[in-house]
Formats: structure tokens, C-alpha cells, sequence
């Protein structure tokens, strides 16, 4: 502790908020990612019984945006690293909001899935420009927080989908909540155009928050990139692999068949599944900023990186198993607080995984690393898209789904701490 007062990132301070409001854009751009990510998952009843989908056409639906997905985080990565976040950002939501548009076009499952799959080369940028960005405006001890924060937009996201898209397909039919929601891309890129600059040549930015920002940080912003070849030969980076492909289908199963679950089980429909989700990614929200508090406020009283970011990983993992119950318990009320409290643990986990990818690697190459681990969670994804549309089609019961989300976390973090057990700075790390 007496070793941090001497240490110029701890008596530098703030001097202004620029930062944050770069932090509230990358919160609203997640809000829109997510909300055009989860219309399909809102409408499948409605599509199912307008268009007469089986469940493994919905399955393959969700399999082919999870493909794209893969796909792009592996392209997006390197060209964020080399073009920036405000170039990359801007290209990655025109093309996620047209191809969002564009489902209002289509009828047959192949024609969803073409759609979708626009939508997932598009999507998969979000999160690389996301997390780089932090790394550029934010000093290590706030920037599980500003990942917190920013991350809250999927769950701000997942929680006006099924307020507003109900609205608007009972009233205008399900083409329009496609071309409504495909809209709100093209407002925030007017913004983010016209605010986003570098921190150290944005004219809002005072010397002292400059200082504040990178007083912690690597010196490595003119670093050049590290080689792909180089980057899978680091444990680091396959620690991320692994929690990402372990993990990220559970979010998924909450996105595209969380609206089914209520239908099947409980019997709601279009008009009264609402508050159910909204409850659940409620908790997610607070899950999101209380995971990225927590390992930022360890790390303030004196904690180790690494001990602060793997105990708020636990944290996380152990608060996902009672999922297992999830299916077998008859009040709606106790499936809602018993997913919402996996959602929130998520959430949690999901800000400190990808805070530990800014602190074990040089900026330069945040994106990418970002990019390959968020292939492997959308091939996971593509697994259980499968996975679930057959276990649904042939068991007709979400069990066996539950059963498996329960484990994933706790597996994940034993292999994670197997590879990386101490968090190296990002100069360092091998």
C-alpha cells in the first residue's frame, strides 16, 4: 500500500470527464448492437407462426449470424488495430444497421439467415473497438468500470428490445420493428463522427485528464502491432479463447431462445413476456457495473491485478450455477430471479474477461486479441445454436440447456488460471 502513494498513476487526478462521455457512445453503440441482435430472438414466435419455422430452421438461423460472427471478429480485429477505433466503429455500424434493415425484406428461413449473416460481420466489430477504445481513454484501475459500463448497453439493450419491438410489430407488423430498430445505428454514427477523436488530440481534453489517463499506462501506443503467429503462441491469449468459447454460448441461449423458454414454459407470449426479460436484464445491468466495480475497487485497496480480476471472475462463475434449477421450478417468478442472477454473473464476468485482455496485452494489439477470442465464443455459439435446436426438437425441455450453462463458468476459470496463473503486464506477458 505505501509502495501506491509513490506512484504517479496514483496522485495523478482526474481533471475532467471527457472520457466518460467516449464511455457513454461506446454504451449506446453496445445498446444498439444488442437491440438489433435480439429483434429475431423477440419475434421467433410471431415468425414461427407467420412463416410456419421449425425449430431447427430457427437453429440454423442463429447458427449462420454465429458463423458470421466468428468470421468477422477474426477479420475485424486487425483491421481496428490498424485503421482505429473511429474509422473501424463507423464502418462496422452502417453495415450492421442496413443488414438489420434488410430482414424486413425477407420471408423464407434462408433468406433470414443470409440477413443475418450480414448482420454478424457487421456486429462483431462492437466489441474489439469497444474494449480498444477504453484501452486508449482509461488508466488501468478504471477500466474494468468503463468495460462494466459500456458492457450494460447489452443489457440496456436486451431490456428496451421487448418493451419497444412488441409495440411496433403489434401495431406495424414484424417488417417494421426490422426497419425501425436497423435506424438508430445511423443516429449514433452522426455522433460518434462528430465527438470521437484520440484522447491526446481531442480539443475537450485538459493536460490534466490527459496525464490522469495515461499516467498507468504502457508506453506502448506507437508500438506496432503483434504478429498473428506471435499472438497464438501466448498463454494469454488463449486463456481468452478458452472462457470465450466456454462462456459466450450462454449468453446466446439467453438472446435467441430466453423469449421461447417463457413461451414454452410459463405460457406467456408477445404481449406479457416483456417485464420477465426486463427483469432479467435489470439484474444483468447491475451485474455488468458491479463486476467491473468490484475487481476495480480490489485493485484500489491494494490488491494484485490478478487477484482482483480471478476473484471477481469466481465471484461470477460460482453466482451462474443455480441456472441448473432454472427449468424445474414451476414459479415464473423464481425462473426469472434464477436467470437474472446468471445474466448478472455474466455480465460480471464478461467485464473482467475482457479487462484482462487490456492488461496482459499491448493496445496495439488489443482488437485482435479481442477478435480472436470473440470467434471462439461465437463457434461455441454456433455449437449450442445446434446443440439447443435439436435437444428442443427431440426432448422438447430446456434441462439438458440448463445443466450445461451451470458448469461452463467454473470450467472455464480453472483452465483460464491453468494457463495464465499470474496477470502480466502488457509489455511482459508471453
Amino acid at each position: 500500500m505505501s509502495a501506491a502513494s509513490t506512484d504517479p498513476a496514483a496522485r495523478a487526478r482526474p481533471g475532467g470527464n471527457v472520457r466518460w462521455v467516449i464511455c457513454a457512445l461506446l454504451f449506446f453503440a453496445t445498446t444498439i448492437n444488442y437491440i438489433d441482435r435480439q429483434v429475431i430472438g423477440i419475434l421467433k414466435p410471431t415468425l414461427q407462426a407467420d412463416l410456419g419455422w421449425s425449430e431447427v430452421d430457427y437453429g440454423m438461423i442463429v447458427f449462420w449470424f454465429q458463423a458470421a460472427y466468428a468470421i468477422g471478429l477474426l477479420a475485424c480485429g486487425p483491421i481496428i488495430d490498424r485503421v482505429g477505433s473511429k474509422l473501424g466503429y463507423a464502418a462496422a455500424i452502417t453495415v450492421w444497421s442496413l443488414a438489420a434493415m434488410v430482414h424486413a425484406l425477407v420471408r423464407s428461413p434462408g433468406g433470414f439467415a443470409m440477413a443475418r449473416f450480414a448482420l454478424g460481420l457487421g456486429e462483431a466489430a462492437n466489441f474489439p473497438a469497444a474494449i480498444k477504445s477504453v484501452a486508449e481513454w482509461f488508466p488501468k484501475k478504471e477500466r474494468a468500470l468503463a468495460a462494466g459500463i459500456l458492457n450494460a448497453g447489452a443489457n440496456v439493450g436486451a431490456i428496451a428490445t421487448p418493451i419497444v419491438v412488441p409495440m411496433i410489430a403489434l401495431n406495424y407488423g414484424w417488417r417494421a420493428a426490422f426497419l425501425i430498430t436497423g435506424l438508430l445505428g445511423f443516429v449514433w454514427l452522426a455522433a460518434w463522427l462528430a465527438f470521437y477523436r484520440a484522447p491526446a488530440s481531442h480539443p475537450r481534453v485538459s493536460p490534466q485528464e490527459l496525464a490522469y489517463i495515461t499516467a498507468d499506462q504502457d508506453n506502448d501506443a506507437g508500438a506496432a502491432p503483434i504478429a498473428w503467429t506471435q499472438l497464438f503462441r501466448r498463454r494469454a491469449t488463449w486463456a481468452f479463447v478458452v472462457a470465450k468459447f466456454l462462456t459466450d454460448p450462454v449468453w446466446y441461449l439467453f438472446l435467441f431462445w430466453l423469449p421461447d423458454f417463457f413461451a414454452k414454459r410459463h405460457g406467456l407470449d408477445l404481449k406479457t413476456f416483456g417485464p420477465p426479460l426486463i427483469a432479467v436484464y435489470l439484474l444483468a445491468d447491475v451485474g455488468s457495473i458491479g463486476g467491473g466495480w468490484l475487481s476495480s475497487a480490489l485493485i484500489k485497496r491494494g490488491f494484485s491485478v490478478n487477484a482482483g480480476r480471478k476473484l471477481a471472475l469466481l465471484a461470477s462463475a460460482v453466482l451462474v450455477t443455480p441456472i441448473v434449477f432454472a427449468s424445474s421450478v414451476s414459479s415464473l417468478s423464481a425462473a426469472v430471479a434464477i436467470i437474472g442472477l446468471a445474466a448478472a454473473a455474466h455480465q460480471g464476468w464478461s467485464s473482467n474477461l475482457y479487462t484482462m485482455v487490456s492488461d496482459t496485452f499491448p493496445r496495439t494489439s488489443i482488437a485482435s486479441v479481442m477478435g480472436i477470442g470473440g470467434a471462439a465464443g461465437a463457434v461455441g455459439g454456433m455449437i449450442m445454436a445446434r446443440y439447443v435446436g435439436q435437444v428442443l426438437e427431440t426432448v422438447g425441455s430446456y434441462v439438458p440447456v440448463f445443466l450445461w450453462a451451470g458448469s461452463a463458468y467454473l470450467v472455464a476459470l480453472l483452465l483460464v488460471h491453468l494457463l495464465v496463473p499470474r496477470l502480466e503486464t502488457s509489455a511482459t506477458t508471453g
